[in-house]
C-alpha cells in the first residue's frame, strides 16, 4: 500500500541547514544559474548524495496570495468573441491570464474557469465581475478562489 505523504508548514530557520542548501542548489539549476549538480553542490556545500536525497521532497512555499491568485468559473454562450471579451476585459482591468480551462460546448453553453494574477489590478474584483458579468453571452460568472 502506498504510503500518502504529510505535509508542514515550517518556518525556515527551523530546518536542517541541508535542507536550506539543498533548496537553494534546486533553485540555482531551475534558474540556469549553474548547469550541473556537481556545481550546485559544491557552490552550496553540501554533498551530490544530500541532494540527490532530498530534491524531490525539498519544494519553497509560495504565498498564492502575495501575487493574489484569483480563479474565476464562467458559464458562456457558445457564441463566437465572447471569451475574447472576457479576455479584454481582463486585460484592461490589469489581470494578468495564468490559465484558462475550456468544456467542449454542450447544450449551447461551455464551462471555463480562468485563473489570474491580479497584483496589478487597476479595479476591484467586485467591479471586474460586474463587467464580466454584463458581458453578452456571459451566462453565470463568480470567483471561486483566491
Amino acid at each position: 500500500m502506498a504510503r500518502t505523504p504529510k505535509y508542514f508548514l515550517v518556518e525556515a530557520a527551523a530546518l536542517p541547514e541541508v535542507f536550506l542548501k539543498v533548496a537553494e542548489a534546486k533553485r540555482m539549476m531551475e534558474t540556469g544559474e549553474v548547469s550541473t549538480v556537481g556545481e550546485a553542490t559544491a557552490i552550496t556545500g553540501i554533498s551530490r548524495s544530500a541532494y540527490y536525497k532530498y530534491r524531490d521532497v525539498i519544494k519553497p512555499f509560495s504565498n498564492l496570495m502575495a501575487g493574489r491568485i484569483i480563479t474565476f468559473q464562467l458559464m458562456l454562450k457558445d457564441r463566437t468573441g465572447v471569451l475574447s471579451g472576457i479576455l479584454s476585459i481582463l486585460a484592461y482591468c490589469g489581470a494578468n491570464i495564468l490559465t484558462i480551462n475550456q468544456t467542449i460546448p454542450t447544450n449551447g453553453c461551455a464551462m471555463v474557469t480562468v485563473s489570474s494574477e491580479t497584483s496589478d489590478l487597476r479595479c476591484s474584483v467586485e467591479e471586474l465581475m460586474k463587467k464580466v458579468g454584463n458581458l453578452d453571452g456571459v451566462i453565470k460568472a463568480e470567483v471561486v478562489a483566491g
